[in-house]
């Protein structure tokens, strides 16, 4: 399920079309959920989930005017392992969000690598982070990162993939440890990257 929350941070980031096939919705939780509330598209295609191309998404909003805050909790709440994924897409979202990760500390520490690519949020302490989406008005800016996590280093390679301009990003066994033959897996739907030794 980490797999197909990155798959889907990685469609709506790029404006992609993607189907992923085979997702066991019946053991997906809250992730469809949660996605939805950032304005993204999914439908269910009998066990596939098939995401439009979307240009924008808008971030639910409250009558009372507060903001959506997504937070982590134990199964059945939402994975801690893909708030990362659910921030970075925010980013390109139109409105703003809290991001509250209760389960574990420093794991948004990464978000300094989102400002420097231009994203707009702000670590309010540990465990939370605002951000301030750009509604795809201004596009994220290539950079060169370490990942320093799974978590945080499929994020900034998402990132990557929609910025402009070309990206380095150091230290990718660990994106390795999580998502097996990750750069062949991305080429094979398009996307514009190599594997290089440092």
């Amino acid at each position: 399920m980490i797999e197909i929350g990155s798959w889907i941070g990685m469609a709506v980031m790029t404006k992609s079309e993607l189907t992923i096939k085979d997702v066991s919705w019946d053991n997906l939780g809250q992730i469809p959920n949660v996605f939805r509330k950032l304005g993204i598209q999914l439908e269910q295609k009998g066990d596939d989930i098939y995401i439009p191309p979307q240009e924008s998404y808008e971030i639910q909003s409250y009558i009372d005017g507060s903001v959506l805050t997504v937070a982590d909790a134990p199964w059945p709440g939402f994975t801690p392992d893909l708030l990362s994924i659910v921030l970075v897409v925010a980013t390109q979202a139109k409105g703003t969000v809290l991001i509250h990760q209760k389960m574990f500390e420093s794991r948004l520490f990464f978000v300094d690598k989102l400002i420097d690519m231009g994203a707009k949020v702000i670590l309010c302490d540990p465990h939370r982070a605002t951000v301030i989406g750009h509604n795809h008005a201004s596009s994220l800016k290539a950079t060169h990162m370490t990942s320093p996590d799974i978590r945080a280093g499929i994020s900034l390679l998402i990132a990557a993939l929609s910025a402009k301009g070309t990206s380095v990003i150091h230290n990718i066994q660990q994106i390795d440890r999580g998502y097996e033959n990750i750069d062949e897996r991305l080429r094979a739907i398009g996307a514009k990257i190599e594997r290089i030794d440092d």
